[in-house]
């Protein structure tokens, strides 16, 4: 059965945390597996199940995981649009899925992604394995059960790393960009800072600017 590689990316929206990019190797058979195991969206699912999910995607797929913490992000931002960084990201897991695929002698011939932006994006990031596949980028491409698990995947290390911002700075960092967002936001500043915003938050949102920043 032909193997393809499911694509998507967690934290985008969320002012405090990193963006982070997840990946696997599936096919028809995996998929059944990934089906019976209750595989979705990962927007559709609980915090508590999508970490029990992602246990068990792990030990059934090849997976690959990319984290943009907080402070390289902003350094990116300072080069790159939002779509590209994305890009960069989702070119990054698709090339270190294709090596592992390699090693495994699986033969992957396509990769799917959500759209998010000018395929070109991508298409320029990939390098040479990349480029030698097919790549689909659709809207509500998370249908597919690859995709839902690299959401699935991609949402659980975006939550640990979240927590782990939490725990190191004493302060619980709600998710989004909403107005408790804000003030939480507005509060850290007091505490520790403008310059260390940059650690824990993506600083080109709106939020940065209604707390002066």
């Amino acid at each position: 059965m032909n193997f393809y590689i499911g694509v998507d990316e967690s934290g985008k929206g969320d002012f405090f945390g990193p963006l982070v990019i997840a990946g696997i190797i599936s096919n028809d058979e995996v998929n059944q597996k990934l089906i019976m195991l209750g595989v979705r969206d990962s927007k559709k699912l609980s915090n508590k199940k999508i970490a029990e999910l992602a246990q068990e995607i792990k030990k059934i797929c090849i997976y690959e995981i990319v984290v943009i913490n907080p402070k390289r992000y902003n350094e990116l931002t300072q080069k790159l649009n939002l779509n590209r960084i994305l890009a960069w990201g989702h070119a990054r897991v698709i090339e270190n899925l294709l090596e592992k695929a390699e090693l495994g002698k699986i033969v992957c011939t396509m990769a799917i992604s959500d759209k998010f932006g000018d395929e070109h994006y991508l298409i320029e990031s990939l390098m040479t394995k990349g480029r030698r596949i097919e790549l689909v980028q659709r809207h509500k491409a998370e249908t597919d059960p690859a995709v839902a698990s690299a959401s699935i995947l991609a949402r659980n290390e975006f939550l640990s790393r979240l927590k782990l911002l939490s725990e190191k700075y004493k302060m619980e960092f709600p998710r989004g960009a909403s107005s408790k967002v804000v003030e939480v936001a507005g509060d850290f500043v007091k505490r520790y800072g403008r310059e260390e915003l940059i650690s824990v938050a993506k600083i080109h949102f709106r939020t940065s600017k209604l707390i002066g920043v």
